[in-house]
């Protein structure tokens, strides 16, 4: 999701790469921090007042990848916080990126089933209304006075944190020692994933996670790193897309069977569940056999 995040974090996530670039990461990491996660925060304030003004699909989606980046970062900078203070500061940004991911869902469920025409116009106007309902619900958590405040503060708690720290480790060793932890951590779920003889989602939900952590990082770090990390990327791109659609199609399986009523017709609610069912199951039959053939992921 390369284009993705470039998109969410604007023009912040590329002036943070030029000012890396121009550090050629001999700055410490400490010190660096906040340079990397102010621009995102600004980038969530943003679009949040975006989305007050007007509530789109595609705000939505892009507050979600700017707050997951913001996560990123976080753990890419958890060996230098404070246990306590970190698990305080991510559980924060996980109940905003909640909040608008309740909407998004609702957004998911009616794209999938208005693209393939599985619904009714009476079932997609309860949809649509459930979607409002959704967002209304997240006005007060995603508010952007609020968000703005709650962000800062995580901010300055992590710095406070980053300060009273006396490792200094450099920017650059310190991003490709993370990195090539992400990539551990997602290759072991990759081979987790590919060696159950009957796919399971939960395991392809974990390699799902694993491998945006590892884009997203390629995607803050990629001015610090070989050149030969793109071909990592691209690798990534591959799987990224499958893995997302049957993400899609789970959420929307699910969030259905949570709300029974959502779609009046007993039927049409019956008609579209086994829709999704036998799709969200042919992608995950696709997606083990397309990591089973393929190599690991290396890098160059």
């Amino acid at each position: 999701m390369s284009t993705a995040l470039q998109v969410a974090a604007g023009r912040s996530l590329m002036t943070t790469a030029s000012g890396v670039r121009m550090g050629k990461g001999r700055s410490g990491a400490k010190a660096a921090f906040s340079a990397l996660a102010s621009p995102l925060v600004d980038s969530a304030v943003e679009q949040a007042w975006d989305l007050a003004r007007v509530p789109a699909v595609e705000g939505i989606h892009q507050l979600r990848i700017t707050l997951r980046s913001l996560m990123t970062l976080w753990w890419l900078y958890r060996p230098l916080l404070d246990a306590q203070g970190y698990a305080r500061q991510r559980s924060s940004l996980k109940s905003i990126a909640i909040a608008a991911g309740k909407a998004r869902d609702y957004d998911i469920l009616i794209e999938l089933l208005g693209r393939h025409d599985k619904c009714g116009a009476a079932a997609m106007a309860a949809l649509m209304a459930a979607r409002e309902a959704a967002i209304q619900a997240a006005q007060d958590m995603l508010s952007p006075p609020r968000l703005q405040t709650r962000l800062e503060d995580v901010l300055k708690q992590a710095s406070a944190s980053l300060d009273t720290n006396a490792r200094q480790p450099r920017l650059k060793a310190f991003a490709k020692t993370r990195l090539a932890t992400s990539r551990r951590q997602l290759g072991r779920r990759i081979r987790r994933a590919v060696a159950a003889r009957t796919p399971e989602l939960q395991a392809f939900h974990a390699v799902r996670k694993a491998g945006k952590k590892t884009r997203y990082l390629l995607e803050l770090f990629g001015p610090l790193l070989p050149a030969d990390h793109r071909r990592l990327r691209k690798r990534l791109q591959k799987i990224q897309q499958p893995l997302g659609e049957l993400n899609d199609l789970a959420v929307s399986e699910s969030l259905l069977w949570q709300n029974p009523h959502l779609i009046a017709s007993p039927d049409q609610a019956d008609t579209a569940r086994r829709w999704l069912r036998k799709k969200r199951k042919h992608r995950l039959d696709d997606l083990a056999r397309l990591l089973r053939e393929s190599h690991k992921l290396k890098r160059g």
